[in-house]
């Protein structure tokens, strides 16, 4: 069962393998914007992967189209609606919660 840890609160996530990331947090409790309800359409749910970013499911067509119109991003951004968890353990870096 991977943790992803949340940046900047530091806050530790258990969260089932082949979760997207933005599925793990709200079901923790927390809040991250995400308008468009995870279907890579808003870019909303922009986050940064600090640590264990192999271990995420790879960047899909649509993901990565989405990404190329939002501005800020760089070689460790994702969109957490289409980031699916691995095994292995997670950091990000939240940029906006709501």
């Amino acid at each position: 069962m991977p943790v992803l840890t949340l940046m900047p609160s530091g806050k530790n996530i258990n969260a089932a393998e082949g979760m997207s990331i933005l599925q793990a947090i709200l079901s923790s409790g927390e809040n991250l914007a995400h308008k468009c309800e995870g279907k890579a359409e808003c870019g909303s749910c922009h986050i940064f992967v600090l640590e264990g970013r192999k271990s995420l499911s790879k960047t899909q067509r649509l993901e990565n189209e989405k990404l190329d119109t939002i501005v800020g991003v760089g070689s460790k951004s994702r969109l957490a609606c289409q980031a699916l968890l691995g095994a292995e353990n997670v950091t990000v870096e939240i940029l906006s919660f709501v």
